[in-house]
C-alpha cells in the first residue's frame, strides 16, 4: 500500500511539530519494510531527511504552511502519487485534497488561548488569519478518517469543541530522546554565559500561553529569599523573546535571568544537568514534552498543573497554579530546599519515562493505518 507522509515540518525548523513528524518516520523505517511510503519535504528541508530504506521515498513538495500554495498545489501533488492513505501531521489539511487521510492534532492552542499578543500581525491580519485556522482545522476534523491526538486531554478538547465521537480518535503519546552525555569543557561555556551557582532553568518557546510572565512575577519574590539564585531561559531569539527581555529590564531583573538564545544538543545537556529546578509554568499544553525531558536528564521539575500536565508527569512532579503567583514561588522554594523531596521525584521521574516511548507511538500509528487500509 502506499502511504504519505507531510513532512515539510521536518526536523528543527519545524519544532515540536518536526520533532515528532521526525521520529514517527524513523521509527516506522524500523517496523514496517512492507508498505510504500512517500514523505513529503520543502526544499528546506530536503537534506535532513535521509531514507533508510528503499520502501522510504522523498517527495519535493515546496509549499508553505497556512498558504494559498498549500491549499491548491500540495492536492495536486498529492492526486499524482496515488496514494492509498495521507497521513497530515498537523492541522493544515488542503481543503481541496478528497483522499483517504488521517491527521494529528497536537492542542487547539489558537483555539483555547487566542489573542492577538500571540501574533506579530496587525488586528485585522490576526482575525482573518483566525478565521482561516478556524475553517481549516474544522474541516480537517470533520473529514478525516481518523484523527491522532498525543494526549488524551487533547482528545477530550477536540471532541468538546468540535462534537467528534471518541471512536474517531486515537491517543498516541510523544516521548523523549535519550539523554545527550555531556562532553569535557561544556560546563566552562556556563560560566562565560554567566550562569553560576543555583539556577532554575526553563526551555521552550515564549508565547504568551506559556506564562513566562508569571514566572518572572514568581522569581521576582523567590530571590527576595534567593538571594543568589538565577533563572535561565533558553530558546531561539524572536520577536516574543524581545518581549519578555523589555519586560525583564522593567523588573530590574537583569542580573538574575540570562538569556541564552539557540544552544546546540550538548550545551543543552549540560544546563539541564547542572539545573536546580525546571520550571513549566504553561497554561496549555497539548502533551509537554520539556518536563519529560528534563526528567531525563536527573532535574526536579515544578510544573503547572493545567491541561495535559498531570496526565503526562504522574507523580514524578510538585504542581503549582499558573495563575497564582504566590504558590508558584512557594512550590518552586520548597523544591529548592527539599534535597530529599527532589531526589524522591527523580526517581519517581525514571520511572514515569518508561511509559512513553517513539516506537510505541509509531506500532499505535501503523496499527491505525493498518486498519484504514483494509477498509
Amino acid at each position: 500500500m502506499k502511504i504519505g507522509i507531510d513532512a515539510r515540518f521536518y526536523g528543527p525548523p519545524g519544532k515540536g511539530l518536526g520533532r515528532y513528524t521526525q521520529k514517527l518516520i524513523s521509527s516506522l523505517e524500523k517496523i514496517d519494510k512492507q508498505n510504500e511510503y512517500f514523505i513529503l519535504l520543502r526544499r528546506e528541508n530536503w537534506h535532513e531527511y535521509k531514507p533508510s530504506y528503499k520502501n522510504f521515498q522523498k517527495v519535493l513538495a515546496d509549499y508553505r504552511w497556512y498558504t494559498l500554495k498549500e491549499q491548491i498545489l500540495l492536492p495536486l501533488k498529492l492526486y499524482s502519487l496515488h496514494l492509498d492513505l495521507m497521513h497530515f501531521t498537523h492541522f493544515n489539511v488542503p481543503m481541496l485534497y478528497f483522499g483517504k487521510f488521517i491527521v494529528t492534532i497536537h492542542d487547539l492552542i489558537l483555539t483555547k488561548y487566542p489573542t492577538e499578543r500571540a501574533t506579530t500581525l496587525g488586528p485585522l491580519l490576526y482575525s482573518i488569519k483566525h478565521f482561516s485556522y478556524q475553517r481549516v482545522i474544522k474541516m480537517a476534523v470533520k473529514r478525516a478518517r481518523k484523527i491522532i491526538a498525543v494526549s488524551e486531554h487533547t482528545k477530550q478538547d477536540i471532541m468538546a469543541h468540535f462534537k467528534v465521537p471518541a471512536e474517531k480518535i486515537r491517543v498516541t503519546h510523544e516521548a523523549v530522546d535519550a539523554p545527550t552525555e555531556v562532553q569535557a569543557g561544556f560546563a566552562g561555556k556556563l560560566e562565560a554565559l554567566g550562569i553560576h551557582g543555583a539556577y532554575l532553568l526553563y526551555v521552550g518557546n515564549v508565547y504568551p500561553h506559556k506564562n513566562i510572565e508569571g514566572l518572572l512575577k514568581a522569581f521576582s519574590l523567590l530571590v527576595t529569599r534567593h538571594r543568589d539564585l538565577k533563572l535561565v531561559l533558553v530558546g531561539k531569539d524572536d520577536y516574543f523573546f524581545s518581549r519578555i527581555k523589555d519586560l525583564v529590564k522593567t523588573m530590574n531583573l537583569q542580573d538574575q535571568v540570562v538569556f541564552t538564545g539557540y544552544v546546540d544538543d550538548n550545551l543543552l545537556a549540560t544546563l539541564y544537568r547542572q539545573a536546580s529546578v525546571f520550571v513549566f509554568p504553561s497554561f496549555y499544553e497539548g502533551f509537554g514534552l520539556p518536563p519529560l525531558e528534563a526528567l531525563s536528564y536527573g532535574v526536579p521539575v515544578v510544573s503547572s498543573n493545567s491541561s495535559c500536565l498531570p496526565e503526562i508527569l504522574g507523580d514524578a512532579v510538585i504542581y503549582f497554579d499558573p495563575h497564582n503567583i504566590n504558590d508558584m514561588a512557594a512550590k518552586i522554594s520548597r523544591l529548592l530546599m527539599d534535597k530529599q523531596k527532589a531526589k524522591e521525584l527523580v526517581q519517581n521521574g525514571y520511572r514515569r519515562l518508561q511509559l512513553f516511548s517513539w516506537q510505541k507511538m509509531a506500532r499505535l500509528t501503523l496499527d491505525l493505518y493498518s486498519s484504514l487500509l483494509l477498509n
